[in-house]
């Protein structure tokens, strides 16, 4: 695995290759790939054409979020994750309402069902996340109080990081504090973390994560914090200010995730300046920078699924353009692989589940135009490492 003391004193360049050396645990023999019909020059989709392949060759990890129970009820979703990921986050089976069903009681059978998957394959894995102000059990409000929430907090990442230490790539140990409508001076959401403990919240649980496993990178990750936008420039300076809090403390934090759930509405005019300024700035932190739950939401496109997926493609092409310009990004995932089972689909309003096209493969795992987008950024990536 990439060290924290390496990626500091080699630079964010030479560490973006090192970095495909991790620290995945291997065990196992990767399955065969299936088998597939010649396609046409550049149609090709796995291999030395698949997403993880075009992105080691750009000192990159590609892969995606999971949840673990698809893994053994559909082929075609595993076989894809196995032919295009060489990292798996753990899309719910880690949060605190998957583990924790009851007070002082865990449930750890999906997320070391996904750890096995990871390790049979050769695959890194990243946990997600240890500390979030939402999926917290039903039974939370009702038995955490401000005399024990700081050790509930405590024992928690004691437990999940620690089951699993020296065996992930990282962990998204904080998750989405900062939420400048609240109206604090220093930025941060009104979260229950913040009124049960106070604001040294964060730090502590950066400082248990890092004594419950000491090799993971551990990462801040927020979103929102992406755009050309007033809004998204406030909450960027806001983050920036608690990282450079973090580390006048020497608190142990590694890398910034940037989640990255982007519109295609909002492309066209998108530049990336400021956030290309705000990754200068977290590298020169000497920490890493991980797109952590990319995707391109189609809501508000009209048109046939051609010009849909144009669109779509377009806004993945902008925004990798300038997201992967910068050397501290070493990772990048999808929130998801395929269209049949994205978050996105679900519409709160109607309450039903719609046709969108946010990802890599199709609802038939058929690549889409941002597979090719996103593999061709991968390849301008390589082209200006060269």
């Amino acid at each position: 695995m990439l060290s924290r003391r390496k990626f500091m004193s080699c630079g964010a360049g030479a560490a973006a290759s090192a970095l495909l050396g991790g620290c995945a645990h291997t065990g196992g023999i990767s399955s065969p790939r299936r088998s597939s019909v010649p396609m046409p020059p550049g149609l090709e989709t796995t291999g030395e054409q698949s997403l993880k392949a075009h992105a080691a060759r750009a000192g990159l990890l590609y892969g995606c979020a999971v949840a673990p129970k698809l893994l053994s009820s559909d082929a075609a979703y595993t076989q894809t994750i196995l032919d295009q990921c060489d990292i798996l986050v753990a899309e719910n089976a880690m949060k605190w309402a998957a583990l924790r069903p009851a007070f002082g009681q865990f449930n750890f059978d999906q997320a070391d069902a996904l750890l096995r998957f990871a390790e049979q394959h050769q695959m890194k894995l990243r946990g997600h996340n240890l500390l979030w102000h939402e999926a917290l059990p039903k039974w939370f409000a009702a038995e955490v109080n401000r005399s024990n929430a700081r050790q509930v907090l405590v024992e928690h990442i004691q437990s999940v990081a620690g089951r699993y230490a020296g065996r992930m790539h990282s962990w998204d140990v904080v998750n989405e504090v900062v939420w400048m409508k609240d109206g604090r001076p220093d930025g941060l959401r009104t979260s229950p973390w913040l009124e049960l403990i106070g604001d040294d919240y964060i730090e502590l649980a950066f400082r248990t994560a890092r004594l419950a496993d000491p090799t993971a990178l551990l990462a801040y990750n927020e979103f929102g914090i992406e755009l050309d936008t007033e809004d998204n420039q406030q909450k960027r300076d806001a983050v920036l200010l608690l990282l450079r809090r973090l580390k006048a403390r020497n608190v142990p934090i590694d890398a910034m995730g940037v989640q990255s759930h982007m519109r295609a509405v909002d492309m066209p005019g998108f530049t990336g300046a400021g956030l290309k300024k705000f990754m200068q700035d977290v590298r020169q932190l000497g920490m890493q920078v991980f797109l952590t739950e990319m995707d391109m939401a189609d809501k508000g496109l009209s048109g046939d699924t051609a010009k849909v997926d144009a669109a779509v493609a377009d806004g993945y092409a902008k925004y990798l353009g300038a997201a992967l310009s910068d050397p501290a990004v070493t990772v990048v995932l999808t929130w998801g692989i395929t269209d049949r089972y994205t978050w996105l689909s679900w519409n709160k309003e109607k309450k039903v589940a719609e046709p969108v096209r946010p990802l890599p493969f199709d609802r038939g795992y058929k690549a889409t135009e941002a597979f090719y987008a996103i593999r061709g950024a991968f390849d301008e990536r390589k082209a200006g490492r060269a």
